[in-house]
């Protein structure tokens, strides 16, 4: 296929690519481009014709890109979605609005870095407008791949290439267990793990990456982690509970501080541990190749220079 008949892909055409990589089922990517399961049959067997090469295939699974298949559906989510922005920056211009920056976090980084930044770049231009997706990682990374987020605090998981984003390393998180201020170790001076097993725990459900952190530091301590133990990833609800009972919940840092610390001053304490409990390092990542806009990019570099200031 020559280069002039790639440049010859319509539009639609990309849109389907991209949604049967994305969904794994013709009929699933038919429905979300509002058409008829044969007329998408024909426009995927047209496109392979023009490629004179398979796209996908067909298994127990759904439908399966190939190499060539994976190929297009990554450069056609790319020009979708730098399609979609320049009609959103077309848009901004033509009504004098700011711009628009979509950006992604683990919590304790969005608490520490990114809201300081956000803070700075509102001040500056209040009409900016600023969506924030607080989530775990692989939900962040694969909103970046997907090219939902304009760039995110995140952990680089095996899972996904490191070669599709450009990365900065950002820092390691290190561990807080926070409990109510009336807990019975809440003013002891020094506490080692051993003595907290006897207690009920509230944590993050098993890989998620400070309950492996815990996991790892019961281990150094020589004993398992303790057995009475909540899964939740909800914050309110953690709160609820330590409020209510003698319950300890390991989070990141910069929550604890922020739930402990004035103007919030929440009645709550943070455990004085005996040794420092850290998590895998996040990177500050963007999708490589990718062109962030002004304002984007503005507040990648205040978030870049909140972590460098903090160093």
């Amino acid at each position: 296929m020559s280069t002039d008949s790639f440049l010859n892909l319509k539009t639609a055409q990309l849109r389907l690519i991209a949604a049967v990589a994305d969904h794994g089922q013709l009929q699933m990517a038919a429905a979300e481009l509002a058409m008829t399961q044969p007329a998408a049959s024909r426009m995927l067997a047209e496109i392979e014709k023009a490629v004179q090469a398979p796209l996908f295939q067909r298994s127990p699974r759904g439908m399966v890109p190939t190499l060539i298949g994976r190929v297009l559906a990554r450069r056609a989510r790319a020009m979708l979605q730098e399609m979609r922005d320049m009609a959103r920056e077309v848009e901004e211009l033509r009504e004098g609005r700011g711009g628009l920056v979509r950006v992604g976090a683990v919590t304790g980084p969005a608490l520490g870095y990114l809201v300081p930044a956000i803070r700075q770049v509102k001040a500056a231009s209040p009409e900016v407008e600023i969506t924030v997706e607080v989530a775990p990682s692989v939900q962040l990374l694969r909103d970046l791949a997907a090219g939902h987020l304009d760039f995110a605090l995140a952990r680089l998981l095996p899972e996904f290439d490191s070669k599709e984003f450009d990365l900065l390393p950002a820092r390691d998180e290190i561990v807080a267990l926070l409990v109510r201020r009336d807990h019975p170790l809440s003013r002891a001076p020094r506490v080692s793990l051993p003595e907290l097993a006897q207690y009920e725990w509230v944590m993050q459900e098993r890989g998620a990456p400070i309950r492996q952190a815990m996991e790892d530091a019961f281990g150094e301590a020589g004993r398992p982690l303790p057995r009475n133990i909540i899964n939740s990833s909800s914050l309110l609800l953690m709160i609820a509970l330590l409020s209510q009972t003698n319950a300890i919940a390991p989070m990141a840092e910069e929550v604890a501080a922020l739930i402990i610390d004035e103007p919030v001053g929440a009645g709550f304490a943070v455990l004085a541990l005996d040794r420092q409990i850290r998590v895998s390092p996040y990177f500050l990542l963007c999708t490589r190749g990718r062109v962030l806009s002004p304002v984007a990019n503005r507040l990648r570099m205040l978030v870049q220079a909140e972590l460098s200031g903090r160093g």
